[in-house]
Formats: C-alpha cells, sequence, structure tokens
C-alpha cells in the first residue's frame, strides 16, 4: 500500500494526542478520533483528520469506520485501539451498571470496531491491529477490579484473534503499558467519586488513601514514563516486519510480568498487596 494510514481512538489527550501527532510527523496518514465533540474541533484545527467516535455509541462507531474508508477509497493500514477509562472501587462496592458501564467502553466498544475494521483488511490483505492494554491486564491490583476485568477480557479476545488470523498478513498486538503521565488518574478519582458509595463502604478508608494517591496524579512520578515510550513501542508494532505478540512499556510492567511467571501464587498477591498501596 502506498500510503500508510492508521485509525486511533481517544485522541483528545495523553497517549492518543501523542502517537497521533507522533505518526503525523513519521509518515502516516492518521486519523484521530475523540469521544467528545469539541475536542474533535479542536483536534482539526491542529490539522488533524479528525472525527467522532464514541465506544458508548455503536452508531459512531460505524460512522467513523464509513467515512474512514470514503477517504482513502476502501484502504486502512492500521488500528490502535486507545481510548479507555477505569473505573475504581472494591468488587463487592461495584455497582453492575457501573461495571456493565466499563466493559461497554473499554471491551465491547473496542471489540465492534475491530469486527468492522477487519473486513477492510482482509479485502486488501494486510493491517495491523493494535491494542492499548494495561500492566493490569497481566496482574490485579486491588480497588481496580472493573478495570483490570475489562484489561483481562481484552487481552483474552486480541490472544484468540490473533490465532484465529494466523496465515494472514493481518496482525493483532497489544501493548502493555504500566504508568504512564495523563489525565487517566484524575479521570479515575471522578468515576470513583461518582460511582461508589465511599462513606458507607466497608473500605472508606482505603478509598481516602485511594482518592489520595489519584488527585496527587496517581503512581509515584519516578516510574512514570511519558506518552512518547509508548509510541516508540507503538511504531516498532506498526512498522516492525515480524512484530511480537505483545510489547511491555515501563520498568513495572516488566517487573510484574516476570513476577507472575516465576513467583508462587501467595508471594505474588502478597506483592500486589503491597503495590496496590503503592500503585
Amino acid at each position: 500500500m502506498s500510503e500508510r494510514s492508521i485509525l486511533i481512538t481517544g485522541c483528545s489527550s495523553g497517549i492518543g494526542h501523542h502517537c497521533a501527532g507522533a505518526l503525523k510527523e513519521h509518515g502516516w496518514r492518521v486519523f484521530a478520533t475523540a469521544r467528545n465533540p469539541e475536542d474533535v474541533v479542536r483536534l482539526e484545527s491542529e490539522g488533524f483528520e479528525a472525527l467522532h467516535l464514541d465506544y458508548a455509541d455503536p452508531a459512531t462507531i460505524t460512522a467513523c469506520v464509513e467515512e474512514v474508508t470514503k477517504r482513502t477509497g476502501g484502504k486502512l493500514t492500521a488500528l490502535f485501539n486507545n481510548g479507555a477509562y477505569s473505573q475504581p472501587g472494591a468488587v463487592e462496592d461495584l455497582p453492575v451498571a457501573a461495571l456493565r458501564a466499563q466493559f461497554e467502553v473499554n471491551v465491547l466498544g473496542w471489540h465492534e470496531l475491530v469486527t468492522q475494521v477487519l473486513p477492510i483488511m482482509r479485502a486488501q490483505g494486510s493491517g495491523r491491529i493494535v491494542q492499548n492494554s494495561s500492566v493490569l491486564g497481566l496482574v490485579a491490583l486491588k480497588w481496580r477490579g472493573a478495570y483490570v476485568a475489562s484489561k483481562f477480557a481484552l487481552e483474552a479476545l486480541s490472544d484468540t484473534l490473533r490465532l484465529e488470523l494466523r496465515g494472514t498478513d493481518i496482525h493483532v498486538i497489544t501493548l502493555e503499558p504500566g504508568p504512564i503521565s495523563s489525565q487517566f488518574a484524575a479521570n479515575s478519582a471522578k468515576n470513583l467519586r461518582k460511582n461508589i458509595d465511599i462513606e458507607n463502604s466497608v473500605h472508606s478508608a482505603s478509598y481516602a488513601k485511594h482518592l489520595k494517591m489519584l488527585d496527587a496524579g496517581g503512581t509515584n512520578s519516578r516510574v512514570k514514563l511519558e506518552p512518547k515510550a509508548v509510541c516508540d513501542k507503538l511504531i516498532w508494532a506498526l512498522e516492525s516486519p515480524w512484530p511480537k505478540a505483545h510489547y511491555y512499556v515501563t520498568f513495572p510492567t516488566h517487573l510484574l510480568a516476570t513476577f507472575r511467571r516465576i513467583l508462587p501464587q501467595r508471594m505474588l498477591d502478597r506483592f500486589l498487596i503491597f503495590a496496590s498501596g503503592k500503585e
């Protein structure tokens, strides 16, 4: 394909915004999406081909894919599924509606977009589907059950799809970032306050500590990386002739992936409980 094109979701800020700009400079034709219409307008003013896409609204997914294929003549080199959010809260405190909403955006919306893009890639005989997962798609931490469950589900769907596409030139790749500088922690704090009955929970004291951490920006800044670290792995995933199935991004991701492989479960659990208060 003479023109390399990519559809990137969640481009209003953070990882998505950085990757959209970097890939544009790298010679890719970038279709950058955002959930809020005002962010779409801002992205257009920054020179992007910006489109509206809300994972919770299937009609916007279909409209976005149709517009991309219209502009490219039915071609699309790659998809970078990136937009997501976190709903914190102890599992026993999670309202079913909040858990359902988490899966609607982080899993079902991603799946809908993948299934609509795949026929394009099959018709052209090639493509890359890159899923921005998380270290929490590898291990669990306390107070993050909804998000962990959504990322475990994403890992499972992506691994299965990769097996099913074996023999084609369509590659399914997951990125596993750890702590990255973004608005993620601030948005998580809003969702915790909005959807969890903090005051009447047996975990209220723990929530107070967790909110203090989120309000301070989340993970200790000493282990945080900038979005560029994810983008570097994304470029490898997109441009390598033989991409890996998984790309770990940060030191905590490498560390926890190693611990998951070598530690007995009880020892791993002790470390994850400790890390839940330090993350």
